[in-house]
Order: C-alpha cells, then sequence, then structure tokens
C-alpha cells in the first residue's frame, strides 16, 4: 500500500471520532414542559444585560415577553449604552409591568461590564430561578416552560442550552461552524458535558443560563466570576464546584443568536474570549498555560495542511503521491464540513472553502493567544484572570 495512504490516517480519522463523540446529544424538545396553574409555579427572574444592542434589543424583549411561563419577571440593565439600548427597551417594556428596565451603576474596578450588569439586577430579582440570556438571542414561547421540565427531569440545578446561530453573511457562514467544532471538540456531546463530575468539564451557553438562585448564590454569583471574561464558563464550574448539578442540552428549536455579523465583528467577538475560554477549560498550571499560547493555533494549522501541500504539489514542487493524497484528506474534509454547514443550517457549498476558514480561525487564535489575558470589548479593556487551577 502507498505511503501516502497512510499519511491519510490523521486527517481522515479525526473527522470521523468527531461525529462519533456527538451522538448521544439530548435535545429540548424531548421533555416535557413544566406544568402550571399549581399555585405552586416558581418565579423566574429573566436577566438581559445590554450594552450598545441597539439593533437587537427589541427583538429579544418581544420574544421573551411572549413566553408561555407565566409567573415570570424580566430585567433588562443598560450598561450604559450610547445607542439608545435603554430607550428603545423602555419603549417596548412600556405596559408590561413584568418588564423592569434599570440603569448599570458607574463600574467598579476589576468587573467585567456584563458581570456588574448581571450582578445589578440580581439585587433586585425577587425569582426563585434566574435565567440569564444576551440581548442577541430570540426565545420560542415554550423555551422556558420546557426549560424548567428538562430541570425537574434530570434533576439539575443549572440548566444551559445550545441554540441556533443565524448566520446571515459568508464570513459567519465559513467561520461559526468551525468554531462551534472547536469548542465542542472539547466536551464531546451534552450527555458527557452532563455526567461529568468534575468542574472543569462544564460548560454552558451566557445566551441561556438558567439556574436555581440558590445554587447561583452558594456559588458566589457573578462576583466570584467578576474578572473572567468567558463567565458563562466559569459560573457553571464554580455552580459544580459548590455542589450543583450542571446539565447543558440542545435547544437549537428554541433558541435562536444573532451573535455577530460580518467578519470585523466574528474576528473581535471571538477574539475577546475564545483564548481565556480554553484557558479555563483545562487544567494546565503556569507551564501549560505558556505551551497553549504557542499550541492554540494548531488545531486550525492541522487542518489547514492538506490544502496548502496540494497547492504546492498542484505546483510541481511535490510528486503526484502527494497530490493523491492532499485530493483525499481534502475531500474527505469537505464531506465533514459539509454536514457540519448543513446542521448550521448554511448552505453546504460553503465546505468547499473551508480550508480559507481554517486559515482565518489560525490568525484569530494565534492574535488571541499573543493577547493573552487582555481583552477589548465594546469600548473597554479588561484583563481576564484565569479559573483558580487552571
Amino acid at each position: 500500500m502507498p505511503a501516502w495512504v497512510y499519511a491519510t490516517i490523521p486527517w481522515v480519522a479525526l473527522p470521523v471520532i468527531l461525529l462519533w463523540r456527538s451522538r448521544g446529544t439530548v435535545r429540548l424538545d424531548a421533555y416535557r414542559a413544566r406544568a402550571q396553574g399549581t399555585g405552586m409555579d416558581p418565579l423566574v427572574s429573566v436577566v438581559v444585560p445590554a450594552r450598545n444592542e441597539a439593533r437587537n434589543i427589541e427583538r429579544c424583549l418581544r420574544s421573551l415577553m411572549a413566553t408561555n411561563w407565566r409567573n415570570v419577571e424580566i430585567l433588562v440593565v443598560d450598561d450604559h449604552s450610547t445607542d439608545g439600548t435603554g430607550r428603545i427597551a423602555r419603549r417596548v417594556a412600556a405596559g408590561d409591568p413584568r418588564v423592569h428596565v434599570l440603569d448599570a451603576p458607574p463600574l467598579p474596578g476589576g468587573w467585567f461590564g456584563k458581570q456588574w450588569a448581571c450582578h445589578t439586577a440580581v439585587q433586585r430579582a425577587r425569582g426563585d430561578y434566574l435565567l440569564f440570556t444576551d440581548a442577541d438571542t430570540a426565545h420560542h414561547p415554550d423555551a422556558l416552560p420546557l426549560a424548567l421540565g428538562a430541570m425537574d427531569s434530570r434533576g439539575a440545578d443549572l440548566l444551559s442550552i445550545a441554540g441556533r446561530q443565524v448566520l446571515g453573511g459568508f464570513w459567519e457562514r465559513l467561520l461559526m461552524p468551525q468554531m462551534f467544532v472547536f469548542i465542542l471538540s472539547r466536551y464531546g456531546n451534552t450527555e458527557a458535558m452532563s455526567r461529568s463530575p468534575r468542574p472543569v468539564d462544564k460548560i454552558a451557553n451566557g445566551q441561556f443560563f438558567l439556574v436555581k438562585r440558590a445554587f447561583y448564590m452558594k456559588a458566589g454569583g457573578h462576583d466570584a466570576v467578576r474578572g473572567s471574561v468567558a463567565e458563562d464558563l466559569r459560573l457553571a464550574q464554580e455552580v459544580c464546584r459548590a455542589g450543583g448539578r450542571v446539565h447543558f442540552v440542545d435547544g437549537r428549536d428554541h433558541l435562536r443568536t444573532w451573535m455577530y455579523s460580518g467578519l470585523a465583528e466574528v474576528w473581535r467577538g471571538w477574539g475577546k474570549n475564545v483564548y481565556a475560554g480554553g484557558r479555563d477549560a483545562l487544567t494546565l498550571g503556569p507551564v501549560g498555560h505558556a505551551l497553549l499560547r504557542l499550541a492554540f493555533p494548531v488545531p486550525s494549522l492541522f487542518s489547514l495542511t492538506p490544502a496548502v501541500i496540494g497547492l504546492l504539489a498542484a505546483a510541481g514542487v511535490f510528486g503526484p503521491a502527494v497530490l493523491w493524497w492532499a485530493l483525499t484528506c481534502y475531500l474527505v474534509n469537505v464531506v465533514f464540513w459539509a454536514l457540519v454547514t448543513w446542521d448550521f443550517g448554511a448552505p453546504a457549498w460553503h465546505a468547499l472553502l473551508y480550508p480559507v476558514g481554517s486559515a482565518v480561525l489560525a490568525a484569530l487564535f494565534a492574535t488571541a493567544a499573543w493577547r493573552g489575558d487582555r481583552v477589548e470589548w465594546k469600548g473597554r479593556t479588561y484583563r481576564s484572570l484565569p479559573a483558580a487551577g487552571s
């Protein structure tokens, strides 16, 4: 058997392994909505931190106001926006006594703006359950009743759901599926995350983060993660460390997110948290952190290698055997990325250009790792602190 056949094994095996590990993911609609009208329906406090979200806040707020869970209060925190976010929120909320629009107090030193906004809302919140969500989301009316039912069924103290990313443009369709596969390659499927007893194996999605208030307080709330850019992941770890049961399910039919629009937003958005989140998802120590900064772009470079070598072979730098090797690896990966892209609701033909996405992400990862703890987001500069013991 030619040597190039053996050389294809890593690039063929990895997509197969990733698909295999994704088996067993559980959907939110597998559960029954929590019953209402018993006189014991818990109050759910929904917290929406919002900084310069004028293009999203009305859609988010109207979707939350349409929830089928009747015992709810909605607290929107305007985090010193300069684009009229608070004004829009107050207009939409007018006449609905369930909705309260708050102004965040001045940001204290050592706090990220999002955490401070959430902390501010919790001081006013009256619910036994807290749902933290982002302003760029839209919620199905049954999302909250189903999530409460899933918490009951699973015995969870914190339940987070992964929604569907709305990918409007070319760069989102090309890069977002690759980014989420990169993240999920660390965790596998939702049940692997949920079953693990280790805090470091926990992950949560800040776009839908439903937690019992008692465990939120026991974990130290947002105060405990005030200096962490990946606050959702870190808070899930703290709830687990406090003895809470942290679960994760797929809720793509009940939650949509307009996360980023265009290459610049994708670059800035993921660039602020991908390195810190990756660091906090691993137990490394100081030496490991230093090595991670060097190795962070490697997965994307690995994915890119067959395309680069194939182009060189086509130009005559390498012989026909290398060209066949590169073509085989490329086609296998095109099939894999076509399946992923289709699952994300984007045209499968974007998979043909997966090497372009890999190259962009390799540059993004290298930049994020080089920047390290320094984070810039929405006009503010922070230093993201690593999790204790990470």
